[in-house]
């Protein structure tokens, strides 16, 4: 296999072990399991970590003397120990149970293989009496069968005799203690633990989480691969249980173990109870090599409908960030409950929570994976009551969905949070972050263009819209003095700012982000409601109590939503020219890295609030979601001219002013520099490949990856350097190559087309239409329209720019 095909370690670090450990996580888009060591418990250096997706809990904990609740992602009984130690013989006493952190360790190499889904580890140690034990693993979580994962670990004496004790367990006692800002919050969330046997080769552990009561079961088959039977003990505890094996071991009889492991919870579609599922399913598994070839195969199936063709080393991270959303989102979620986890399934960080982020990664999977937009939109559409519910309690129409949503889609955010800096805990109003709603209108607008999927539009993607549509129309207030509606009290993409200074009350007004994209959702709404078939629109109106004379206010709001200005550019929100500009040069030679510039001013008795200093995109993320073109329309529809220099003042404005404390603001800053400032895209295009992979945010990555950042980077070469929109039925390119990623290639999905064939050269696009017995393709490229009909390729020439 190519070496850009994998992820390699040499050499053992405690130090750098929880970043390997969420960078070689394993996972089907059902449950995901951190790439721990096996042998090692939780600790400083390792968090061994199992999440299943929308699988959450709820605890109450106290906090700076008050009572919080916390709904998280609930760390499951972990499957993988598998410890080791050497005997000798003639009933010698045996050594210490191998640990990577106890000095044995001559060699360790440890390699992630992004083709077929594996972790491999390949160790030699010497033990307490000299011997030298090599032993290699490799490990799974099948892509095929959901509910299954393996491990074979095999053992090599090195000119000795004697016999290995092999301990294979499940563990029960876990709790969730990922992530130090947490660690004041109770994070146990399993109890009525039971354990048994099944088989002779088989244990079993049953528990559930204690508030949302979900079942989990796990099963557990241990066999030994070696000429001589191991004897087997089975070592039942209260939280736990597992089985001792004594293999006899020589030079030249190699021994091994595998490991074969079943998971199920009560939430499982069309499942009864989870213990017999899961004791039925890991005694039906095939042997390791079985389940290795079943697996390679569903990725190999996979990655045929996904990647993308990118040269060099960015073509490698890519495909690192590509392998790491499909083990989140694959097309098994497409049968699941579950949303977009900000963090994937690879950590605690942001407790497993729901927020914006899907905005960054539905539009990739759109093109891919429709069927996994369209169950992820479904998670969003059976939470509509919910978020219909927070409107009314808010005193507002329409639906307001949650900045964090987590398994019913009440408002998740905290209300306090930790500097760690400083040590205190702080006020937390980032559920004011109301525009999550026009990144879920957006996102279906994006997938039925894309999909062509009429009966999603008209249907549940109807019910959302036309309800967010709603509750922006009902939150904008008109002002006479403005002679403008004004949307107030709100906190924009930028979380430094979520106060104006000094202010008795939280929120900002008329942040140009969300007014921008409100107007956007009331005209999709609008023409969404012209085009609904009158029979559904008659019944969907009446059902949700909607007036026909509440789009005339639509209509209106949706032209004359105010949009401030300061000196030539866009403002972030009303007031914010009038803050003091920060010592940018002061504080980086002070403090280094200022990603988290809000922590370190707190930490001074300051606030961010007071500055013209940003965390990340904000203003700027308009010419991420929209093409020049529909933005500028976008801006003439509210009254206002957006040349070219108008907008390039912008973003040179806010670009000598925003920290990047978030591994979004990279990549949109080299969206948006892509066509404005080519030149300067390029830094930030890497930094959005790099965030982590090289842990730029210091340490978060170890949390849990960055889902949206890493789907962002893909579809950057899917659509934003190709321009590339599905609308008007119609393929739409409008091309940006940056000089570091000029040529490239993927295949898409496009309206029940398979495997569209898209390659970018010097000077031309090429497109291959799969032959099928399907509608023609029609292109769109510079003015120039052509058709591409099934089986046919078309080389078109690009603008120069």
């Amino acid at each position: 296999m190519p070496d850009d095909r994998t992820l390699g370690y040499e050499g053992y670090d405690p130090a750098d072990e929880r970043l390997r450990e969420a960078l070689c996580t394993l996972g089907n888009g059902y449950f995901a399991t951190r790439g721990a060591a096996p042998e090692t418990a939780a600790g400083p250096s390792h968090y061994p970590g199992t999440y299943v997706a929308g699988v959450y809990n709820r605890l109450t904990s106290t906090v700076a003397g008050r009572q919080v609740d916390n709904e998280d992602i609930v760390n499951l009984p972990n499957w993988l120990p598998l410890r080791f130690r050497t005997l000798g013989t003639g009933g010698d006493r045996p050594g210490p149970w191998f640990s990577p952190d106890d000095g044995s360790l001559i060699e360790y190499r440890q390699t992630l293989d992004l083709r077929r889904g594996t972790l491999t580890r390949r160790m030699r140690l010497r033990d307490t009496r000299g011997r030298l034990l090599t032993v290699d693993q490799v490990r799974l979580v099948h892509m095929g069968d959901p509910h299954l994962a393996a491990l074979r670990t095999e053992f090599t004496a090195e000119g000795w005799t004697g016999e290995l004790e092999v301990e294979s367990a499940l563990d029960g006692d876990i709790t969730n203690a990922g992530v130090d800002r947490y660690r004041d919050l109770d994070g146990r969330h399993l109890t009525e633990w039971r354990t048994g046997p099944a088989e002779p080769d088989t244990i079993w552990l049953d528990c559930r989480t204690s508030e949302s009561g979900i079942r989990v079961a796990m099963a557990a088959r241990s066999r030994t691969v070696s000429d001589t039977p191991a004897a087997v003990r089975l070592l039942p505890a209260e939280r736990g249980v597992a089985h001792l094996l004594t293999l006899p071991i020589g030079p030249g009889r190699p021994v091994a173990v595998e490991k074969t492991v079943a998971l199920h919870t009560s939430r499982d579609p069309a499942s009864g109870d989870p213990l017999h599922a899961a004791i039925g399913r890991v005694r039906g598994a095939a042997d390791f090599a079985g389940l290795l070839a079943s697996h390679s195969a569903a990725w190999e199936h996979l990655w045929q409908r996904t990647e993308l063709d990118v040269p060099g080393e960015a073509g490698r991270i890519l495909r690192l960030h590509l392998f790491h959303v499909l083990q989140t989102l694959s097309p098994h979620t497409a049968r699941l409950d579950a949303g977009v986890p900000a963090r994937g399934l690879h950590g605690e960080a942001y407790r497993g929570h729901v927020f914006w982020d899907e905005l960054f990664v539905l539009p990739f999977l759109n093109l891919h994976l429709p069927e996994v937009s369209r169950a992820l939109l479904m998670y969003r559409h059976r939470r509509l009551g919910r978020a219909v519910g927070a409107a009314a309690e808010a005193g507002r129409t329409g639906a307001m969905y949650p900045w964090q949503s987590g398994s019913d889609g009440r408002e998740e955010t905290q209300t306090l949070h930790l500097n760690p800096r400083s040590g205190r805990w702080l006020p937390d109003h980032s559920r004011l972050q109301h525009h999550v709603g026009s990144a879920v209108a957006y996102n279906i607008w994006q997938y039925s263009q894309a999909a062509g999927d009429t009966d999603f539009l008209h249907g549940p993607g109807a019910e959302m819209l036309l309800q967010i549509a709603r509750f922006w129309a009902g939150s904008a207030v008109w002002d006479p003095a403005h002679d403008r509606y004004r949307i107030r009290g709100v906190v924009g993409p930028d979380e430094y700012h979520d106060a104006y200074p000094g202010a008795a009350v939280p929120g900002l007004d008329d942040n140009a982000y969300t007014n921008v994209t409100a107007a956007w959702v009331l005209c999709r709404a609008l023409d969404l409601a012209a085009a609904l078939p009158a029979p559904r629109r008659h019944e969907l109106f009446g059902r949700i109590g909607l007036d026909p004379a509440e789009l005339e206010l639509w209509e209106d709001v949706s032209r004359r939503l105010r949009v401030p200005f300061h000196r030539g550019v866009i403002s972030q929100f009303e007031g914010y020219g009038d803050l003091a500009e920060l010592d940018w040069d002061g504080y980086r030679e002070r403090y280094g890295d200022i990603r988290r510039l809000d922590r370190i001013l707190e930490a001074e008795g300051d606030t961010v609030n007071r500055y013209q200093a940003s965390k990340q995109a904000d203003v700027l993320m308009l010419g991420y979601l929209f093409s020049p073109a529909e933005l500028s329309g976008l801006l003439a529809r509210l009254g206002h001219t957006l040349d070219d220099d108008t907008w390039r003042t912008t973003v040179d404005h806010y670009l000598a002013r925003t920290s990047h404390g978030s591994t979004l603001s990279g990549l949109v800053h080299g969206w948006v520099l892509a066509r404005t400032r080519p030149a300067g895209a390029w830094k930030y295009v890497q930094e959005a490949l790099t965030g982590d992979i090289a842990d730029l945010q210091g340490g978060t990555t170890a949390e849990g990856i960055h889902l949206g950042a890493m789907a962002g980077t893909l579809d950057l070469v899917q659509r934003g350097l190709t321009g590339l929109e599905t609308r008007d039925d119609a393929l739409w390119f409008d091309p940006a190559p940056l000089p570091e990623l000029a040529e490239y290639g993927f295949s898409v999905r496009y309206r029940g087309h398979r495997g569209i064939g898209l390659s970018m050269r010097a000077g031309h696009l090429r497109i291959s239409v799969p032959a099928s017995d399907r509608t023609p393709v029609h292109v769109s490229v510079d003015g120039s329209d052509i058709t591409v009909p099934p089986g046919a390729t078309r080389r078109l020439d690009l603008p120069g720019r």
